[in-house]
């Protein structure tokens, strides 16, 4: 059976091309959405397998279509797609539960073996950096100097994600812990390694390589 697919960008153009990039394959375009609200809309119409969904778009962006899909429509799969391969945006998506990251200028059988990869609940490609960036988010304590990072390993999570630039809702959601929980978490961090903000924090975690 076809796969199929909704396309969120809010560039003609570009749908355009997708379109005809997409073409001879088992894909089938189902719809097509120029704003975060009318993916929303449409995925709830036409029920796709896969958003292939842009992250900057007007009015609604596709972070923010990204969780209401999920929140919405849990079973259908999301994949990004982007010019920007900024990690923040990346670790944003994978906190909101997007399954894959795809930069636009990735090949037609790039795309089109991520779509059927989403489409079948499979994880991406070692080689994705959706997948680079989960395991970032998500590694503990190895390969880290304990006596140079006075750390937990919950809290190494945390401030990963922080310097990654997520919120403490996204922190959350990632990790699967409260808000509450979370903002103990980043006091705890910023006393420890005794710095007075969140910025302040990235930047000391990527000064020891933790990110």
């Amino acid at each position: 059976m076809p796969i199929k697919v909704l396309v969120a960008d809010d560039h003609e153009v570009v749908r355009r091309g997708l379109a005809r990039l997409l073409e001879d394959s088992d894909i089938t375009i189902v719809g097509e959405a120029e704003n975060g609200e009318q993916a929303v809309e449409q995925t709830l119409k036409h029920d796709p397998d896969v958003v292939l969904m842009d992250i900057r778009m007007p009015d609604s962006d596709g972070l923010v279509a990204l969780e209401k899909i999920r929140r919405k429509k849990p079973d259908v799969r999301i994949v990004m797609l982007s010019t920007y391969d900024n990690p923040t945006y990346v670790a944003r998506s994978v906190a909101l539960g997007a399954s894959d990251y795809v930069l636009k200028d990735s090949s037609r059988q790039e795309l089109i073996a991520a779509i059927a990869r989403a489409a079948a609940g499979e994880p991406p490609s070692e080689d994705s950096i959706l997948h680079r960036v989960k395991e970032t988010m998500s590694r503990r304590r190895e390969r880290v100097d304990r006596s140079e990072i006075p750390l937990t390993n919950r809290e190494l999570q945390v401030l990963r994600h922080v310097a990654l630039g997520l919120s403490n809702r996204e922190i959350g959601r990632s990790l699967g812990i409260s808000i509450e929980t979370v903002k103990e978490h980043v006091q705890n961090i910023l006393r420890k390694i005794d710095v007075a903000d969140r910025t302040q924090a990235a930047v000391w975690a990527i000064k020891k390589d933790l990110v």
